[in-house]
C-alpha cells in the first residue's frame, strides 16, 4: 500500500519521541532513538484498561482492538510528554492507520509531530532512512546503521528468551522465579550499549533459565498458538493467554514474533507448503497462520489455538483452511477473537474447558 510522506520541520534538539507499547519492543526502538539518533525517548507507561478504554472513546466503532489500543498509547505518551509519535504502519489495514491515528489526534488538539513508517517500503531500506531523516537531517549513517544492527539483536535476544520462558513456564515449581529472571534481564537489556554487552546479557539469561529445576512429563501437552500480528505477540492484547496455558501445565509453542517476521516470513515459499489449504495470498499473517497450524497438526501438537482481534479480514479468511487442516489431522482448534469487551473470565472458562478436553483425548489415545 503506497502511503504520501509529508516532509516535515526538523526536529527540535529537545525532541521527545515514542512508539506504542508493543510487547518489551520498545527496549529496542528506545535505543535505536537514544543511541543511533541522540533523540530523547519516552518509554510508554504500561498498557493498562485505561489505555484500551480511552482509546476506545476515541477511535471508529469498527476498528479492530489494535488500532483502539495504539491510540489510547498515543495519548499516554503525549501524557507523558511526548511530542513526535512513531507508526510502524504494519501489513493489513494498518497501513492506513497511522494516517487515522494523526488526523484522530489532531482532532483531539493535539499539537505533535507524526511519522508514519506506512510510507517505506519493506524491499528497500532506504525509504526507512528517508523517514528516519524526518527525525534526524544530519543523520550519521554509518553510526545509525550499526545502532539499528545492535537493535535487531536485541529484538532477536527478546524473542529467544521470550521463546525459552514460553515452554518451561508451566512446569517450574515457581513460575515467579522466571518472571524475576526476565524482569531483571529487560532492566538490563536497557543499559546494553554494545553487541557485546547485547550477547553477554542473553547468554546468562537462557543459563538463568535453564538453571531453574523443571517438573516436565516424558509426553507433556503440547498446544501451539497461531494468529493475528499484534494480538499474538502483546501479552496485554491476549490477556496473558501464554501465562494462562502454562498455569495449567501446557508447553505452548509460538512461532510468530518480530524476529522470524524479519528472517522466515516469506509467502512465495509458504504457498507450496499449504496448496492443499489455501491458493493464493491471503495477505498480513494469513499464510504463515495456515503454515503453523499444519506444521502443528503434522507434528502431533495436542492442539491449537488461533487468535485473532475482531474484525481481522486476513485472519477471518484463514479460519476455514483451519478448519479443514483440524479434520484432516484430527486436532482440536480454539478460536479466540479479541475485542474492546473481552474479559479475563470468559477467556479462561473457555481455555480451560479446551485444556480439559485435549487432556481427556490425550489420555484417551494413551
Amino acid at each position: 500500500m503506497s502511503v504520501s510522506r509529508t516532509v516535515q520541520a526538523p526536529l527540535p534538539s529537545d525532541a521527545k519521541i515514542s512508539f506504542p507499547q508493543f510487547a518489551s519492543y520498545g527496549i529496542a526502538m528506545e535505543h535505536l532513538v537514544q543511541n543511533g539518533l541522540g533523540l530523547t525517548y519516552v518509554m510508554p507507561p504500561r498498557m493498562t484498561r485505561r489505555t484500551l478504554e480511552i482509546g476506545a472513546r476515541y477511535s471508529p466503532d469498527s476498528v479492530c482492538a489494535p488500532f483502539k489500543l495504539n491510540l489510547g498509547c498515543f495519548l499516554e505518551c503525549i501524557e507523558q510528554g511526548a511530542d513526535t509519535l512513531i507508526q510502524t504502519g504494519g501489513t493489513c489495514r494498518l497501513g492506513y492507520y497511522g494516517e487515522l491515528h494523526e488526523q484522530l489526534l489532531r482532532d483531539l488538539g493535539k499539537d505533535i509531530r507524526f511519522v508514519n513508517f506506512a510510507a517505506c517500503d519493506f524491499s528497500n531500506p532506504k525509504t526507512f532512512i528517508d523517514e528516519f531523516r524526518q527525525l534526524k537531517p544530519d543523520l550519521n549513517l554509518k553510526h545509525f546503521t550499526a545502532v539499528a544492527l545492535q537493535s535487531v539483536r536485541m529484538v532477536n535476544a527478546i524473542d529467544q528468551v521470550d521463546a525459552m520462558i514460553r515452554r518451561r513456564i508451566g512446569f517450574v515449581s515457581d513460575p515467579r522465579l522466571l518472571d524475576n529472571i526476565r524482569s531483571n534481564w529487560l532492566e538490563q537489556l536497557r543499559q546494553a550499549i554494545t553487541l557485546k554487552e547485547i550477547e553477554r546479557l542473553r547468554k546468562a539469561t537462557l543459563r538463568a533459565i535453564e538453571a531453574q529445576k523443571i517438573n516436565m512429563p516424558k509426553h507433556p501437552i503440547r498446544v501451539g498458538i497461531v494468529g493475528e500480528f499484534y494480538t499474538i505477540m502483546d501479552p496485554f492484547s491476549n490477556h496473558e493467554i501464554e501465562r494462562e496455558l502454562g498455569r495449567m501445565g501446557v508447553m505452548v509453542d509460538r512461532w510468530m514474533d518480530i524476529s522470524n517476521c524479519l528472517y522466515h516470513l516469506r509467502t512465495r515459499k509458504i504457498l507450496p507448503r499449504v496448496k492443499d489449504y489455501a491458493h493464493y495470498n491471503m495477505g498480513a499473517t494469513a499464510m504463515a497462520t495456515i503454515d503453523m497450524a499444519l506444521r502443528y497438526a503434522k507434528s502431533g501438537y495436542d492442539g491449537i489455538i488461533h487468535v485473532k482481534s475482531a474484525g481481522c479480514t486476513p485472519e477471518i479468511d484463514a479460519i476455514p483452511a483451519l478448519q479443514n487442516i483440524s479434520a484432516d489431522y484430527h486436532i482440536p482448534i480454539l478460536f479466540l477473537s479479541y475485542d474492546t469487551q473481552t474479559s479475563d473470565t470468559g477467556l479462561n472458562t473457555r481455555l480451560e474447558a479446551f485444556y480439559d478436553m485435549i487432556a481427556m483425548r490425550k489420555q484417551a489415545h494413551k
